[in-house]
């Protein structure tokens, strides 16, 4: 977190009403607040956040006065000089307090927090064990872990207004200062600077809720995703080889199941020169960040002011749809359009079948035969209700493959979570019905319990793949490259 570390040097500090240094304190530290425990911490430290909001207000109020002075200053410098005034704060009230080292430096990361970083959310954040952050209101806060548990936690707030004021500064230093929460504006959904999802909801019910979706598997290629048991080294190779041979790939799945993992793993098989855009509604894939490719054009959907213009369309917002034009235009050899759940699909579809090959995208569906049925649907909700004629059309044409995430859950009775490719199906023009017609050809073993995808046929776009190095005696083994069936407690292999 820190580029420096946060050494405290003697100050002269105000400090806060009823503590220990004014004389007048007759209750603990920390009775009157919610001490929040730091995870990650050896040992754990508690901070009496009432302390750690009266250091940082001060310390605000002298960043304000430094910036008045000198508004020219640079980020880094404003930033050191509000940590050694963080230092000096915190060096006096531990004097008063008789601290041990592991209690100022946690003060010290908690104000450091508050001014720049996401304040009491920070330490889940930071934890990369966390998967979910879920808040029932201010003082109700629960982690859901990468393995299935959940636990519940301490306070992110002291009150509704104060958990509203932490998801305001959240949506401002994530740039995305069109985006506000409250009751004009009950959602707000926005990336977080470490590219966590945010959703949130607010005066539509007793209590804001927010969830944050933290990305734990942000940066891993296809071979990572062979090491963490999602594919096998033989669909590791058929997917890079669609890849490269420029095929347009849908990603298709349930919720949290990692079809955004599996988005970004697929990218860097992409030569790093390559140019493409990335459109989404909030920023999840951080190709222009990621130090692997180079010419990357980032372009995320605004919301509206709430205001409609003459024509009744929302003032300011820019969709899907309206940055897939000028996208168009920026010399690209391929486009990735990031989650769709609405009308947005136009947009993807017009991605998939611009001319140029090689796009991807995701979409949620529960089950692997019902993809086409949820593309029809969205169809449905776009602006002039397209038919699913069409939205089966498109999708024949532009689509050549649908690969399937799924996930099995058994942290219930003890097990883990298991996510896995399960199905990679190729589309074969137009079939029965006017649906897409289908090859599959990666699919689950019932016969020898596997779930996981494995070989069974060759798609009839084999010699493409060819071309680009694929060998497809690899679709020969029957088994994947799996060592056993996967390993559930019911079911499969069992």
């Amino acid at each position: 977190m820190h580029a420096r570390p946060l050494h405290p040097h003697p100050a002269v500090v105000a400090v806060p009403p009823g503590s220990v240094a004014d004389g007048r304190r007759s209750a603990p530290v920390g009775a009157a607040s919610s001490p929040q425990v730091l995870g990650g911490a050896t040992p754990q430290v508690a901070v009496d956040y009432r302390v750690a909001r009266h250091i940082a207000a001060q310390v605000a109020k002298q960043r304000e006065e430094l910036l008045k002075t000198a508004p020219d200053m640079g980020r880094a410098s404003e930033e050191q000089r509000c940590l050694d005034w963080i230092n000096e704060a915190v060096a006096v009230w531990s004097d008063a307090q008789a601290m041990a080292p592991q209690e100022d430096e946690a003060l010290r990361r908690a104000v450091y927090d508050l001014l720049f970083r996401a304040g009491r959310l920070q330490p889940y954040l930071d934890d990369e064990r966390v998967e979910d952050i879920i808040i029932q209101g201010p003082d109700e806060v629960w982690l859901d872990y990468g393995d299935g548990q959940r636990r519940r936690v301490g306070a992110v707030a002291d009150s509704e207004e104060e958990l509203l004021d932490l998801l305001r500064e959240l949506a401002r230093g994530s740039g995305h200062h069109e985006r506000t929460i409250s009751t004009a504006h009950p959602t707000l959904a926005l990336s977080l600077q470490d590219g966590s999802r945010l959703q949130a909801i607010t005066g539509l019910g007793p209590m804001t809720y927010a969830v944050i979706r933290r990305h734990r598997v942000s940066h891993a290629g296809l071979d990572d995703l062979v090491r963490l048991g999602t594919i096998d080294p033989v669909l590791r190779e058929f997917l890079g080889a669609c890849v490269r041979a420029e095929k347009n790939i849908m990603i298709a799945g349930k919720q949290k199941a990692g079809k955004t993992t599996l988005l970004r793993a697929m990218l860097k098989e992409f030569d790093p020169e390559c140019r493409f855009a990335t459109i989404q509604t909030e920023d999840e894939l951080f190709a222009h960040a990621n130090g692997y490719h180079r010419q990357v054009v980032s372009l995320v959907g605004r919301e509206s002011n709430g205001e409609r213009d003459a024509t009744g369309r929302s003032a300011g917002e820019v969709t899907l749809l309206d940055l897939m034009h000028p996208a168009l235009r920026m010399s690209l050899e391929r486009i990735v359009v990031g989650e769709v759940r609405g009308p947005e699909v136009v947009a993807m579809m017009q991605a998939l079948t611009n001319g140029s090959g090689g796009n991807l995208c995701t979409i949620h569906a529960r089950r692997p035969d019902i993809v086409f049925d949820r593309i029809a649907e969205l169809y449905a909700l776009a602006q002039d209700n397209l038919s699913e004629r069409l939205a089966y059309r498109q999708t024949a044409n532009g689509l050549d493959f649908v690969v399937y995430v799924d996930m099995t859950d058994e942290t219930q009775i003890g097990g883990r979570r298991h996510r896995y490719v399960s199905h990679v199906l190729e589309l074969t023009g137009i079939g029965e019905n006017g649906r897409p017609a289908t090859n599959t050809v990666f699919a689950p073993g019932p016969e020898f319990g596997e779930l996981r995808a494995v070989p069974r046929m060759e798609p009839g776009c084999i010699d493409d793949l060819r071309r680009v190095g694929f060998d497809s005696f690899l679709l020969q083994q029957p088994y994947g490259a799996w060592p056993a069936p996967l390993p559930l407690k019911v079911g499969a292999g069992r």
